[in-house]
């Protein structure tokens, strides 16, 4: 069996780790099995499903660029350690030009590094951190990943990189009307328009723009809600603007949830007013949903598969917006759409193999 080092942050709900969860179910796990370096101490929502699937964790500290030395350090024992690692795929790219030089030093013999993103993030610190560390990310890699054209050339320039896609298990998601009424039972939202958001509370989701957004929508449609899964920093702050808003009864924050595929059902539209993204996995499962999608045109057309897809220019007024999320209210016909998610190249199963013999054929090669 050849065990494959997956690095990232930590292994929350986020589009990555979700991307990754979604390849380590499908793989054959009597050949390739994944464990993971993670950056926290925290319990993560994928932990206890990793470890049910025979995965390892291993916990590392955060880099904050100060204990650069210590970081490097903490690296080299851990290969020392472990010697039975040959291929190691990082997803945290922001300080893959801190681990790649230690796992060339330590001869790991495939070392991918893999763009989730189209821009970074506007976190100076965080920003002057990728400059400085890409080139020798780059530079320590054997094979360039990346999610999708727009964040393979944003990471890695014109230089060669392979795709490898957001892909997800397309029957999951396939709409049914019973399971949508018993959802929206469950859920309160009988006779609601339910306009949702999944992602993580930070400033590239852009959840205060979605709050005015909304406010628009509710002003316009007596019985829409807001539906917003997730967790993250800016939260509280998000909580706070709906009061002053006074939108309390109009707006839901449901937490993280691991019923993405019956949450779905629910959704009348996803409203998604990203700052950037790479490809955005929950565009995927959306469309395999058959769900209609307003966003910023900042993001990849490549996620186009279907054209349930919507987008608007940040510049455009609020009003703009909230009439592409009102078009809807009055609901439409939800279609099948894994025939197109499967031609497209996103269900996981044909995915899973390809990135199985991926491994398999760098080592025997």
């Amino acid at each position: 069996m050849i065990r494959i080092l997956q690095v990232f942050s930590a292994m929350n709900r986020g589009g990555s780790e979700t991307m990754i969860m979604n390849y380590y179910r499908s793989i054959d796990r009597s050949k390739i099995q994944f464990d993971f370096v993670v950056h926290t101490n925290k319990d993560a929502t994928y932990d206890n499903e990793i470890e049910r699937l025979g995965g390892k964790i291993f916990h590392m500290p955060f880099f904050r660029g100060y204990n650069l030395f210590s970081y490097q350090k903490v690296w080299r024992n851990f290969f020392r350690s472990h010697p039975e690692y040959n291929i190691i795929h990082v997803h945290y790219y922001t300080i893959a030009g801190v681990i790649l030089p230690i796992a060339k030093q330590y001869k790991i013999a495939v070392r991918i590094i893999h763009s989730h993103n189209a821009k970074n993030s506007i976190h100076l610190l965080r920003y002057l951190r990728f400059y400085i560390l890409r080139p020798f990310a780059i530079r320590n890699a054997t094979d360039r990943f990346a999610c999708g054209k727009d964040a393979g050339l944003f990471f890695f320039g014109e230089k060669d990189f392979i795709i490898m896609k957001n892909a997800i298990d397309a029957e999951n998601f396939k709409f049914s009307s019973s399971l949508r009424i018993e959802i929206r039972n469950n859920l309160g939202l009988e006779n609601k328009f339910v306009v949702g958001h999944i992602g993580r509370f930070v400033p590239q989701k852009n959840h205060t723009f979605i709050i005015d957004v909304f406010k628009k929508v509710s002003e316009l449609t007596e019985n829409a809600m807001l539906f917003l899964v997730g967790d993250g920093p800016l939260l509280q702050e998000i909580k706070d603007k709906v009061r002053r808003l006074v939108l309390q009864d109009k707006v839901i924050f449901a937490g993280v949830r691991s019923d993405i595929p019956e949450i779905l059902q629910a959704i009348d539209v996803l409203l998604f007013p990203s700052l950037f993204e790479g490809l955005p996995v929950t565009f995927v499962e959306a469309q395999a949903a058959g769900i209609k999608i307003v966003a910023s045109d900042i993001i990849t057309k490549e996620i186009n598969i279907t054209d349930l897809i919507q987008n608007c220019s940040l510049k455009e007024h609020l009003t703009v917006w909230a009439n592409a999320v009102n078009r809807y209210a009055e609901g439409y016909f939800r279609e099948d759409t894994f025939k197109q998610i499967e031609k497209a190249g996103y269900d996981i199963k044909s995915n899973a193999e390809w990135l199985q013999n991926f491994y398999m054929n760098k080592l025997n090669g």
